[in-house]
């Protein structure tokens, strides 16, 4: 490919030059707009290569026709003003000039999104559709992909490390992304560029194979169009011939594809035929063939077998004029239009990606939007289709380590956690985004970088699942929450079931039972169904008693093996099975309070001390003076419990923690509050009044916002 006919690099620097250069490209009829923004980039600028960039951007803009506002926009993108004086100057083509610069982001996300746990693939395309979803006007897209081309002309005389990022950029962003939209001229020199640039060795032997200069293939191509015009006039067919000589990196990329060798591609130069009818179709392969002398085995009829996206056209090779291969493809209008617009985008076919329909609509709006510009660009009325919110219905945010996420518009970090992994959103408690902390129902936004602060062991709130609290947007969220507390309060339920049926099998003296006839017994066909309803109340105890009681036996709790249980004396809601009423105290060391599991131990001289069944003093005991020990508290007992939370340091905390306690209706007797650094630390003294409320109640303060750890003190 010969160096000399690629668009060159615009270095010029002085504003007349400039003038003078895009007085060539833009058409007759412009506004004034361009000119003002050329003279206030050269006031902010000065004579810089700065400069001459942000000319060369915009003369790439004005031969996509898209408006004076797109090419004043591309002017103005590197000096951007601050003041309203600006925007009033300038309208449209501030907003789209700053929604440019914003977009360098872009670049740098592009390099950060190396989170080797995911396909890389999968990466770069949800990348690419972050670049769609940041901005609400098309225009701004069309710019950046003109700015980066001409970044890439000029690299050529760059150290390599630049050009290997800029053509990394492009091969793997850019180009995707002017394919899609359909801006041809700059998907093929981007493509050309970054294979350039990553593979110059590989370029180099290609360029030397061809056996011709581009600007001859060009040449050849469009005496080929004459040709085939003069004959299909000849025999009266309405027909539109289009034709380009093929890119040496969209020949690398087929040769690859499809595992041939430079001699054995018929299609390094090709022409497109359009017709209004399928009959048409067939007729001009005829004529084609009688032109030029077919190749074997390089026909393909896709019309009669389309192929599995839907793609239909007349692909042949022939021997063209001086004995050179020529690819022609022969389509209707309507099948071009489906190809190259419609649902089974040709681009998905032709990138191997997976079909996306509701994405492939989109792109397809837009790049009906960018072939209507031809027509009607000059028009204001048209120019505010350029305003999309098409992308908008997601947001696409980052991990820490670059990974990129695409949610539902109005997603929040909760509902980022459940999309990472389902136990990282029920250990969620917290979320920095750009590393600072934020509500958990903060609403994300296009390109932030969200880290989710987690506990050791957590489990969803309830809350969540309140719509108007705004915890969770997504169904995906919603449903793993649901599941959780499903499998939960079941779980739960059997196992308190379980629980209160030793409990009744103790008190009633009974030895083991068979648990699946007591279930048949009260009309369960499973062991856990009748341990649920039971941990649920729904199978009372009179109803355990009747089932205990085998035909032809006295009731278990008429039996002599029942032992009464012991009430404990002064207030103590501890009982010893067996002892009856004994003097006991509750020991200090590790003050034991309900439901914590016990054991009584004789002291000396002081009758029997309750700890906790886990008390550090008791492991240097003597494990003959420990006897079972039980609570029990009658209906209106209180009892003191402390409390131990950690938390991340905000505004609210103290409020937060207070609202929970006092949804319960229970007493605080004590509050101890102190901040170190960006932690708080909390201890409560409560009365507790019910076994259940405890339970609940640590349960709630755990999922109080940016709460780290509860325990009890």
């Amino acid at each position: 490919m010969n160096d000399t006919v690629r668009p060159r690099c615009y270095e010029a620097t002085d504003l007349e030059s400039a003038r003078q250069a895009l007085a060539r490209v833009l058409p007759v009829a412009e506004n004034d707009l361009p000119w003002r923004a050329l003279a206030y980039a050269h006031a902010q600028l000065g004579s810089t290569p700065a400069f001459a960039h942000s000319v060369g951007a915009a003369l790439i803009v004005a031969e996509l026709r898209v408006g004076a506002d797109a090419v004043a926009a591309a002017l103005l993108h590197a000096c951007l003003g601050d003041t309203s004086d600006f925007d009033a100057t300038f309208g449209t083509a501030a907003r789209l000039a700053r929604g440019v610069a914003a977009m360098a982001r872009i670049e740098t996300l592009a390099t950060s999104a190396t989170d080797k746990r995911v396909d890389p693939h999968a990466q770069l395309e949800a990348l690419r559709q972050m670049v769609l979803a940041m901005v609400e006007d098309i225009r701004v897209v069309l710019v950046k992909l003109a700015e980066r081309t001409h970044a890439l002309r000029c690299a050529a005389s760059q150290d390599a490390a630049t050009r290997e990022a800029l053509g990394q950029q492009a091969r793997e962003l850019f180009a995707p992304l002017a394919n899609r939209l359909g801006v041809w001229q700059i998907k093929w020199e981007m493509e050309d560029w970054a294979f350039r640039y990553l593979e110059p060795d590989t370029y180099k032997t290609i360029a030397a194979q061809l056996d011709e200069k581009r600007a001859d293939r060009e040449a050849y191509i469009k005496g080929i169009i004459e040709r085939l015009q003069a004959e299909l006039a000849l025999h009266g067919i309405e027909a539109e011939v289009s034709g380009r000589p093929k890119h040496i990196a969209s020949i690398v990329n087929k040769m690859r594809r499809k595992r041939l060798s430079f001699e054995q591609l018929y299609d390094i130069r090709a022409v497109r035929v359009l017709v209004k009818h399928e009959i048409d179709c067939y007729t001009v392969l005829g004529l084609v063939h009688n032109l030029w002398q077919p190749i074997p085995g390089e026909f393909d009829d896709y019309i009669s077998q389309p192929k599995s996206n839907d793609y239909r056209s007349l692909h042949t090779a022939v021997i063209g004029p001086e004995d050179r291969a020529l690819e022609v493809q022969i389509r209707t209008f309507d099948m071009h239009r489906h190809a190259e617009l419609g649902v089974a985008a040709h681009w998905r076919y032709k990138e191997g990606g997976r079909q996306d329909a509701l994405y492939e609509e989109k792109i397809a709006w837009l790049r009906r939007i960018l072939e209507w510009k031809d027509d009607v660009a000059d028009s204001s009325e048209f120019t505010e289709q350029f305003k999309t919110e098409l992308f908008q219905d997601q947001v696409y945010v980052l991990t820490p380590q670059g990974r990129v996420v695409s949610l539902d518009r109005g997603a929040t970090p909760v509902d980022f956690a459940y999309a990472l992994h389902t136990d990282l959103g029920h250990r969620c408690r917290g979320a920095k985004i750009n590393g600072s902390m934020v509500p958990l129902n903060t609403a994300l936004e296009n390109g932030q970088r969200v880290e989710i602060v987690t506990v050791k062991e957590g489990e969803p709130s309830r809350d969540w699942l309140n719509p108007a609290l705004g915890y969770l947007v997504t169904h995906r969220a919603r449903s793993k929450v649901r599941t959780w507390f499903r499998q939960r309060d079941v779980g739960e339920q059997v196992s308190l079931g379980r629980s209160l049926l030793e409990k009744e099998l103790k008190r009633l003296g009974v030895g083991d039972t068979n648990q699946e006839k007591l279930a048949q017994r009260l009309k369960f066909g499973k062991v856990d169904e009748f341990l649920a309803a039971l941990g649920r109340g729904d199978v009372g105890q009179r109803d355990l008693v009747n089932a205990l009681q085998e035909p032809g036996k006295p009731s278990p709790a008429l039996t002599p093996t029942a032992k009464p249980r012991a009430r404990a004396r002064s207030g103590n809601p501890v009982t010893i099975p067996g002892l009856g009423d004994v003097p006991l105290t509750l020991a200090r060391c590790c003050k034991p309070q309900p439901p914590d599991d016990i054991v009584a131990y004789t002291t000396v001289g002081r009758g029997l001390t309750v700890h906790r069944h886990d008390c550090a003093a008791l492991k240097r005991a003597n494990p003959a003076r420990m006897l079972p020990a039980e609570w029990v508290l009658d209906a209106n007992a209180a009892f003191e419990v402390d409390i131990r939370l950690k938390a991340f340091d905000r505004q609210g905390l103290l409020r937060d923690v207070s609202d929970v306690i006092a949804k319960d209706r229970l007493d605080v007797l004590r509050v101890n509050t102190e901040s170190r650094g960006e932690y708080a630390h909390m201890q409560l003294t409560v009365r507790i009044r019910e076994l259940q409320q405890l339970a609940r109640l640590l349960a709630r303060l755990q999922h109080v916002q940016n709460m780290i750890e509860v325990s009890r003190g």
